[in-house]
């Protein structure tokens, strides 16, 4: 529902203001961060969220922004603002769930009472191209007004239609992959990610639950012999492989992980696991689904990849270059097949070595 009555008019000059330093930012996550920061205090509420989906329509990462009162020790309060970013949220309430469900029916926004709190639950589409891609969802003690709806809207076309140009030029054009631009642009916001304490990781009954300490890894993938494809059939049949092997390893890993085209035939994989046996056994899974497809004109292909497990106290291009120093190590050692950075130090078959020591293909 939209009251028909009008609440205290929205400074306009104002969110134009937002709206151009929105524009400005070049980094998709700072960009929605970006959106909830201009969208709460117009609205005067203190809390809102953004939910994105998957290809099911699932919620599969929220992105919550807060806003507390501090009282500093002069007695004075100052409003502090803080960001909450969750992966695989497979804890969204029924209530939440529900609302969202009927905006993705009706397409449009819609609102539910909320008990106890006697307040009213508002959630907003948020469209990538046509389709539903995610919700804006806040809560407040009054319906939203006509101005405000209007504004609302504007706001997140803007952001939407923003949104998808940013994010297509950190896309690999052939394989619609994140590119090496995308990882090297946002190493520190994925660290910060992938070192949190409680991020979920997958149990063998397909439970999400805290993740240990040091369960965090990166692989660096390559494609064996690559070369020879494009000699022998062609850089169209060559193309035609690395998307195929994209979309191999894609439906092996998890809606969580995050897999990147690095350059030619060389991909980075970042993902949880709870145990370095884990972690080995995830990449050979992926190792042995591209083992096993049929790629037409070319038949069998074959992938070598070298993992690293992530501390967050390491300096991300440092783990990088393990995983690259690794992968190396599994091509001289006959290819298809996985090299670990760190056993293969403790078993003396590489030195151990600082950041810089290795250079990136």
């Amino acid at each position: 529902m939209i009251a028909p009555t009008e609440a205290p008019k929205v400074q306009i000059p104002g969110l134009l203001h937002k709206l151009g330093k929105m524009t400005a930012i070049r980094d998709t996550s700072l960009l929605e961060q970006s959106l909830l920061k201009t969208l709460c205090p117009m609205l005067g509420v203190l809390d809102s969220s953004l939910y994105r989906i998957d290809e099911l329509t699932s919620a599969v990462r929220v992105l919550h922004h807060h806003h507390s009162r501090v009282v500093e020790s002069d007695g004075l309060a100052r409003l502090v603002e803080r960001n909450e970013e969750i992966y695989n949220s497979a804890n969204v309430s029924p209530e939440i769930s529900g609302l969202l469900d009927n905006v993705r029916l009706l397409g449009k926004p819609c609102t539910r009472k909320r008990k106890p709190e006697n307040d009213l639950l508002i959630a907003y589409p948020l469209f990538g191209g046509r389709e539903i891609c995610g919700y804006f969802v806040f809560a407040r003690d009054r319906e939203v007004t006509l101005t405000e709806d209007a504004i609302v809207k504007g706001v997140l076309e803007v952001f939407s239609n923003y949104f998808d140009l940013l994010d297509a030029s950190q896309r690999d054009r052939l394989t619609g992959l994140l590119n090496r631009q995308a990882l090297e642009n946002s190493f520190d916001r994925i660290w910060t990610i992938l070192s949190r304490s409680d991020d979920p990781v997958e149990t063998p009954d397909g439970r999400r639950v805290q993740a240990p300490s040091g369960s965090h890894w990166i692989a660096v993938i390559d494609v064996d012999h690559f070369k020879g494809v494009n000699d022998n059939f062609g850089h169209v049949v060559g193309d035609e492989v690395l998307l195929l092997v994209s979309r191999v390893m894609m439906s092996e890993l998890r809606s969580s992980d995050l897999l990147f085209r690095y350059g030619g035939e060389e991909f980075v994989a970042l993902f949880c696991a709870k145990s370095r046996t884990e972690a080995v056994a995830l990449l050979q899974r992926l190792r042995q689904a591209v083992e096993r497809h049929s790629f037409p004109q070319v038949g069998t292909v074959t992938i070598s990849i070298g993992l690293s497990s992530a501390d967050p106290n390491d300096l991300p291009q440092e783990v990088l270059s393990w995983a690259d120093r690794a992968l190396y190590q599994a091509k001289r050692t006959g290819r298809n097949r996985i090299c670990d950075y760190q056993v293969l130090v403790e078993n003396g078959e590489l030195d151990q070595a600082s950041y810089g020591a290795s250079e990136l293909f």
